[in-house]
């Protein structure tokens, strides 16, 4: 039976290495996509038939997509780095960083991290190959006193050649249109789950306060990140909606991590896994690929987790369109892969690292036509 979607399906070529033979055709077929006008949203049906296919099909269709938007060796490298460690006043079940769960976890908190330390850190990132950095503070949400801080970061990385990325918790308008004005490239803020499964994760902040936030950042022109955290406990039918929530948004995230729990003592849902067992790492594929097809022009990235693979398992992940990980031995407060074995990896799958591609914002001149005053504003990208 087909499977009736608006998207037209990919054209293949005899001289295309990817083209599978006719005797081969399989409904996976009929579920395969180009690139198309946001307005015409994948089905929450079509996303379950994604995920049921057999996996290969799966990943032969991720892969295709991939290369019709993305150079297919090149990926995208970024660094994560912490700048407020600890005491969050939110409740994150899978996060040690809250301070709702510090007595078990025993996370000191720090304060913020000096400018010059975060240059440096900064400076060895570019160095070291990333084409990205990404700033994380533990806040529901930054103070007006945090923003002079925040925008001096931003502007201080731009300076490197950098792109800037920052995840600081919930915005409002005036602080998305600061960040914006100082240049910032991405902001992350992730779903983490279905709306279904949300309240299981989380109770200090609602799932609508988080489109809220991404719909802000959205209107001040900034690229939004904007992922899941796998293997929290979910079903199959919540990371179909997770990924339905994305690919239905007017523009979906042009940054998409797809992290695997990872789970730490002391926090409830660590417990829970580390109790109960934790996602087979071939779901954890099957997502990246189902992502990687609903969401075709957006980086996906392979991210929390990534340290428990091995070079097969990894290999496998690219293969189903994750084209963007993180280098360094830390992921803000949980171990990734080092980079001397991400550089190994790299070379024996020959995969390339993308050069840099900072935003260049330009300001449009803005006359209010009531009192004749001039501003100077950044128009959405």
């Amino acid at each position: 039976m087909s499977i009736a979607d608006p998207r037209p399906a990919i054209q293949t070529s005899s001289n295309n290495p990817l083209e599978t033979n006719s005797n081969l055709q399989t409904q996976s077929d009929t579920v395969t996509h180009s690139k198309m006008s946001n307005a015409q949203a994948i089905s929450r049906e079509t996303i379950a038939t994604l995920f049921d296919l057999p996996f290969m099909d799966l990943l032969l269709q991720a892969q295709t997509i991939h290369r019709q938007h993305f150079k297919p060796n090149e990926v995208q490298i970024s660094t994560l780095l912490s700048i407020k460690t600890g005491n969050c006043p939110e409740d994150c079940g899978y996060c040690s960083q809250s301070g709702h769960h510090r007595k078990k976890t025993g996370l000191q908190a720090e304060k913020r991290l000096a400018i010059d330390k975060v240059i440096a850190a900064a400076k060895q990132a570019k160095a070291s190959g990333s084409s990205r950095f990404c700033m994380g503070a533990a806040w529901k949400h930054p103070s007006d006193q945090d923003m002079p801080y925040v925008v001096e970061l931003i502007r201080e990385v731009k300076a490197l050649g950098l792109e800037t990325c920052m995840t600081l918790g919930m915005l409002s308008e005036q602080q998305s249109w600061q960040l914006a004005e100082a240049g910032l490239d991405y902001y992350n803020h992730n779903l983490d789950t279905s709306r279904r499964y949300y309240d299981e994760v989380v109770s200090t902040r609602s799932y609508d306060d988080r489109l809220d936030t991404i719909a802000q950042v959205r209107a001040a022109g900034i690229h939004v990140c904007s992922g899941s955290i796998v293997g929290m406990g979910e079903t199959r039918e919540d990371r179909i909606d997770w990924v339905y929530e994305l690919a239905s948004m007017a523009v979906p995230p042009e940054s998409i991590p797809v992290n695997l729990l990872v789970p730490i003592r002391g926090t409830p849902l660590g417990d829970k896994i580390l109790s109960e067992g934790q996602l087979p790492v071939l779901e954890w594929i099957r997502t990246i690929a189902v992502t990687r097809i609903c969401c075709p022009t957006s980086y996906v990235r392979l991210s929390a987790g990534r340290e428990s693979l091995s070079d097969s398992e990894q290999a496998l992940a690219f293969m189903a369109g994750a084209n963007s990980f993180f280098y360094g031995d830390k992921l803000l407060t949980t171990d990734n892969a080092s980079q001397s074995n991400d550089d190994r990896l790299m070379r024996q799958l020959g995969l390339i690292a993308q050069p840099s591609r900072p935003r260049i914002s330009q300001a449009v001149m803005v006359i209010d036509a009531m009192t004749a005053q001039r501003s100077e504003v950044i128009p959405p990208v």
